[in-house]
Protein backbone atom coordinates (compact mmCIF):
# COMPACT_ATOMS: atom_id res chain seq x y z
CA UNK A 1 0.00 0.00 0.00
CA UNK A 2 1.39 3.31 -0.86
CA UNK A 3 1.86 6.22 1.39
CA UNK A 4 -0.26 9.24 0.84
CA UNK A 5 0.42 12.89 1.81
CA UNK A 6 -2.56 13.95 4.14
CA UNK A 7 -4.15 17.19 3.76
CA UNK A 8 -6.80 19.02 5.76
CA UNK A 9 -8.18 22.36 5.36
CA UNK A 10 -9.87 23.97 7.89
CA UNK A 11 -12.43 26.45 6.49
CA UNK A 12 -15.93 28.55 7.47
CA UNK A 13 -17.63 28.81 4.68
CA UNK A 14 -16.00 32.17 3.52
CA UNK A 15 -15.18 33.02 0.27
CA UNK A 16 -11.45 32.95 1.21
CA UNK A 17 -11.95 29.63 2.01
CA UNK A 18 -13.51 28.45 -0.95
CA UNK A 19 -10.68 29.77 -2.85
CA UNK A 20 -8.39 27.58 -1.02
CA UNK A 21 -10.40 24.66 -1.05
CA UNK A 22 -10.63 25.07 -4.52
CA UNK A 23 -6.71 25.97 -4.85
CA UNK A 24 -5.89 22.69 -3.15
CA UNK A 25 -8.24 20.13 -4.96
CA UNK A 26 -6.90 21.70 -7.82
CA UNK A 27 -3.16 21.44 -7.09
CA UNK A 28 -3.48 17.66 -5.59
CA UNK A 29 -2.50 14.28 -6.99
CA UNK A 30 -3.23 11.05 -6.24
CA UNK A 31 -0.40 10.93 -3.46
CA UNK A 32 -2.79 13.57 -0.83
CA UNK A 33 -5.56 12.32 0.50
CA UNK A 34 -7.51 15.74 1.26
CA UNK A 35 -9.84 16.47 3.91
CA UNK A 36 -12.08 19.42 3.92
CA UNK A 37 -13.55 20.74 7.34
CA UNK A 38 -16.08 23.04 7.21
CA UNK A 39 -16.10 24.45 11.26
CA UNK A 40 -19.11 25.43 11.04
CA UNK A 41 -20.09 21.48 10.79
CA UNK A 42 -17.75 19.55 11.99
CA UNK A 43 -13.60 19.48 13.10
CA UNK A 44 -13.60 21.97 15.82
CA UNK A 45 -11.57 19.68 17.77
CA UNK A 46 -9.29 18.71 14.89
CA UNK A 47 -9.13 22.32 15.03
CA UNK A 48 -8.26 22.75 18.29
CA UNK A 49 -5.92 19.87 18.66
CA UNK A 50 -3.72 21.75 15.74
CA UNK A 51 -4.08 25.06 17.33
CA UNK A 52 -6.08 26.47 14.35
CA UNK A 53 -6.91 30.13 15.01
CA UNK A 54 -8.27 31.55 11.58
CA UNK A 55 -9.40 30.25 8.07
CA UNK A 56 -8.81 29.30 6.04
CA UNK A 57 -5.79 26.61 7.49
CA UNK A 58 -4.09 24.08 5.30
CA UNK A 59 -2.59 21.39 7.87
CA UNK A 60 -0.14 18.73 5.89
CA UNK A 61 1.00 15.64 7.81
CA UNK A 62 -0.11 17.39 11.03
CA UNK A 63 1.70 20.51 10.52
CA UNK A 64 0.10 23.86 9.88
CA UNK A 65 1.88 25.41 6.98
CA UNK A 66 3.59 28.67 7.75
CA UNK A 67 1.73 30.65 5.37
CA UNK A 68 -1.86 29.98 7.40
CA UNK A 69 -0.80 31.92 9.95
CA UNK A 70 0.03 35.41 8.04
CA UNK A 71 -2.69 34.50 5.72
CA UNK A 72 -4.90 32.45 2.96
CA UNK A 73 -2.02 29.95 1.06
CA UNK A 74 -0.66 30.55 -2.25
CA UNK A 75 -0.35 27.91 -4.89
CA UNK A 76 3.09 28.17 -4.25
CA UNK A 77 3.05 28.09 -0.60
CA UNK A 78 0.97 24.81 -1.64
CA UNK A 79 3.32 23.23 -4.00
CA UNK A 80 6.42 24.34 -1.64
CA UNK A 81 4.75 22.15 1.08
CA UNK A 82 4.74 18.97 -1.53
CA UNK A 83 0.95 19.33 -2.47
CA UNK A 84 0.57 17.59 -5.67
CA UNK A 85 3.69 16.25 -5.68
CA UNK A 86 4.35 12.45 -5.90
CA UNK A 87 5.84 11.04 -2.50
Amino acid sequence: MSKKRKVEVFVAGCPLCDETVNLVKELSCQCCDVTVYNLREKGMDKAKKYGVNSVPTVVVNGKILDCCVKGKPTADDLKAAGIGTPI
